[in-house]
């Protein structure tokens, strides 16, 4: 080596620059649960066809939804995502005015 030749400090780094790529987690969308209310105003039968007919059970499963929903003031018809459970609390809530009946459909964050 000259001397005075200036060739920087040499600490063992080449220069070399490490690239790390983190892959971003998709976070899962938040579900909603679908659920309907008892009133003593509508029919049981009403309430089996709206489960029926909004939630694509059979009448086994909307007859014991139904009967949850009688014999606890409250009963889920499903899990969604927010756009679909929001666009079933709608459907359902249109529905049961159409036919006059006070029918209650809400959602609640899973």
């Amino acid at each position: 080596m000259a001397a005075g030749a200036d060739y920087g400090d040499d600490d063992g780094d080449s220069g070399a620059v490490v690239v790390t790529r983190t892959k971003p987690k998709t976070k899962r969308p938040n579900l909603y649960r679908v659920l309907l209310l008892n009133d003593d105003y509508t029919p049981m039968e009403f309430v089996i066809h709206v489960v029926e007919s909004f939630f694509q059970k059979n009448r086994e499963e909307a007859t014991h939804i139904m009967l949850h929903v009688h014999h606890h003031g409250v009963g889920e018809c499903g899990i969604y995502s927010y756009e679909v459970a929001e666009t079933k609390v709608t459907q359902v809530m249109d529905f049961a005015r159409k036919h006059q009946h006070p029918l209650q459909c809400v959602m609640e964050k899973k």
